[in-house]
């Protein structure tokens, strides 16, 4: 890289990153609780397994409703104002989960987090193109998905420790993980609007000839002019577009069924909620380092598409494996290297919508290939439940996410055949 490629590249990751990832890790701490107030909210409320599940699955279904139009309008009004939005009404959200008083209302208000949430993820990956050119894309999506593995490490031994503050002010444990998960996300609303720069052109820590570098290496044509005509919408009609949601659907599917089920598994070892949450800590933290390498590695490549299909495979072995071996220590080792396997591709599987879309058409993509595979999220929460039920072993639920995720890695060797050659590394 030129001196002022690196410089320029340093800044931007240094002043952007960090902000961004903290409000990452806020929604997904807040996407996420559910997990550790499922082990006492499902006596509370009266539900089986199966029924719970469903209900904390309705986000997705929120999710998926809402989240092109909500791209579409963080193109039009800007990242600042739509994040800022976005952050205030999952943070209110959050805090009325914490006085569920039934079934409905909890179903309702699941739902409602998926639609205030909605917009956030693809909006940042659109925002991302707005400030890194390609070839540095992976790692900035890295860095960004960093912020889910600490908020997985953080959000398992804050809300195993809430759980044990059970009769506190009079609330239940369960009720103190969405009040705690809930406030961050309304505090951190105002600042959005203060902190989150608009372009590249506005701020005044780039240089000019930085931003005139920057400029010129985001002004890149793309390789097939023709894919940038028509209106946003008609990206949703693009074949690549939609290859692209059904292949991604087995990552979250994969991602959130382990996660959902990880505080579960860790509980059936005899440890108390604590205890729980701060051995949860230990496959996040290998999630963390997986995002940090994996894209670095596959910066020196051209084609870096075994690095989005490879960890996903190994992952989905690893998942079998963990239901094979005896012992629990193994056991939870296995699931461990399974949870960085399946979030490690993902930056580089990131990289693909970009080389064909750009614009308000890459706005609508990110939000439409997001939505469509986040109803992995849905069948995660929703059908693995039913499947533990009827089986009564660990056995089904993870034979069903590895071979999802099998499904989706072999699915991104094909679709990414089918797109314009990446930039050669320069």
């Amino acid at each position: 890289m030129s001196d002022v490629e690196q410089a320029t590249v340093r800044r931007v990751t240094w002043r952007l990153m960090p902000f961004l990832g903290l409000l990452y890790l806020i929604a997904y701490i807040d996407r996420q609780n559910i997990s550790y107030a499922k082990l006492q909210m499902v006596d509370a409320l009266g539900l089986s397994e199966a029924a719970f599940g469903l209900g904390a699955s309705l986000f997705f279904i929120g999710y998926f409703l809402f989240e092109v139009p909500s791209n579409l309008f963080l193109h039009r009004v800007g990242a600042r104002v739509w994040f800022a939005r976005i952050m205030a009404s999952w943070g209110v959200v959050t805090l009325l989960l914490a006085f569920t008083p039934n079934a409905t209302a909890f179903y309702i208000l699941r739902f409602l987090l998926g639609v205030a949430e909605a917009g956030f993820f693809p909006g940042v990956l659109y925002v991302l193109t707005l400030w890194f050119p390609a070839r540095h894309r992976a790692r900035a999506v890295g860095l960004f998905m960093l912020a889910s593995a600490v908020a997985n490490g953080v959000g398992a031994a804050i809300s195993g420790f809430l759980l044990d503050q059970g009769g506190t002010w009079g609330l239940a444990g369960w009720q103190w993980v969405f009040l705690a998960t809930g406030l961050p996300a309304i505090l951190l609303a105002p600042a959005v609007l203060f902190l989150l720069p608009r372009s590249p052109d506005s701020v005044v820590w780039l240089t000019v000839e930085q931003k005139a570098w920057l400029a010129n290496e985001l002004a890149e044509p793309p390789a097939h002019p023709a894919a940038e005509q028509g209106h946003a919408l008609a990206t949703l009609r693009d074949r690549r577009v939609l290859l692209l949601c059904l292949v991604y659907i087995g990552f979250p599917l994969a991602a959130y069924g382990l996660s959902y089920w990880l505080p579960t598994i860790v509980r059936g070892f005899g440890v108390s909620n604590t205890v729980n949450g701060f051995l949860n800590i230990i496959p996040w933290t290998l999630v963390g380092l997986a995002l940090w390498v994996v894209p670095r590695h596959a910066a020196g490549f051209r084609n870096q598409i075994w690095h989005a299909a490879g960890p996903a495979l190994v992952g989905a072995v690893l998942l079998v494996a963990s239901v094979i071996v005896d012992g629990v220590v193994i056991r939870f080792v296995l699931l461990s290297l399974a949870a960085a396997a399946i979030f490690a591709g993902q930056p580089v599987f990131w990289t693909l919508p970009p080389r064909f879309l750009s614009g308000a058409r890459a706005a609508a993509g990110f939000a439409a290939i997001n939505s469509v595979g986040n109803l992995g999220g849905f069948v995660a929460q929703a059908v693995v439940p039913a499947i533990r039920d009827s089986t009564g072993s660990d056995t089904g639920p993870m034979v069903f996410l590895a071979a999802c995720l099998s499904a989706s890695a072999l699915g991104v060797l094909a679709v990414e055949r089918m797109l314009p050659r990446a930039r050669a590394v320069e």
